[in-house]
């Protein structure tokens, strides 16, 4: 059995579907989704330089609310690779989902869903994540700003079992959320968000990133007034 037809273990309530070659998990993920399948399903390609994978939700609350799973699943992505990889390795999550290890953009999050109506309850929510695992250089990444995890002590993670082991801490998070609400996960996010208190550019505005309301949109403050940025603004068209 090759690598990319291995089957990967996922906790109750999810399950998985390996595609392969150049076939993109993120998208094929949202066609399942619009199809009718369960949520939990986890679609992943082991390509061997990048982890990709996409999670499917079924949400029971308005887009504006269901977006938190961006963050849910970035803060899931920080605890999976936190317990595979050497314990100094830094993950730190932007607010628009890109990822950075120490330091560097390494791979990031992505979302669609069934609807942009952020008061409309979409029949589907779809979060992806993209890791490259080798420098498309072959050597430290494309810029000092741009990285790949095995460049950064993280050569003995292996794929299959960081797609479970995201799969299971963000499974742990969206208990939490439904169960508790979201305080834990504002406060978990925000010790791992990179550049509150910097200036930043997002949505066509340029300001100080002073942090997220309460649904995690980003706070933005520019010479005149606070600018709120809102979570949907991230969706891509699926």
């Amino acid at each position: 059995m090759t690598e990319t037809a291995l089957a990967l273990s996922f906790p109750p309530l999810m399950s998985g579907e390996a595609v392969t070659g150049l076939e993109d998990p993120f998208e094929t993920a949202c066609k399942r989704a619009v199809l009718g399948c369960d949520a939990g399903l986890v679609v992943y390609n082991l390509a061997p330089d990048t982890v990709r994978a996409a999670l499917v939700f079924a949400p029971e609350v308005p887009l504006a609310q269901a977006m938190a799973m961006l963050p849910t699943c970035g803060v899931g992505f920080q605890n999976a690779l936190g317990a595979l990889a050497p314990p100094e390795v830094a993950v730190h999550l932007e607010w628009n989902g890109a990822i950075r290890t120490n330091g560097a953009r390494c791979g990031t999050l992505r979302a669609a869903a069934s609807t942009a109506d952020p008061a409309e309850v979409p029949d589907w929510l779809v979060i992806g994540l993209e890791l490259p695992l080798w420098p498309a250089d072959g050597d430290g990444g494309d810029s000092p700003d741009q990285t790949a995890l095995y460049a950064e002590g993280c050569a003995d993670v292996e794929a299959p079992a960081l797609i479970e082991s995201w799969a299971r801490h963000c499974l742990h998070w969206i208990n939490r959320w439904e169960e508790e609400g979201a305080k834990h996960l504002h406060a978990d996010w925000r010790e791992l968000a990179h550049g509150i208190g910097e200036p930043v550019q997002e949505g066509g505005l340029s300001g100080t990133f002073l942090g997220i309301d309460e649904a995690f949109g980003m706070l933005l403050r520019d010479d005149e007034t606070t600018h709120l940025i809102p979570l949907t603004e991230l969706l891509e068209t699926p």
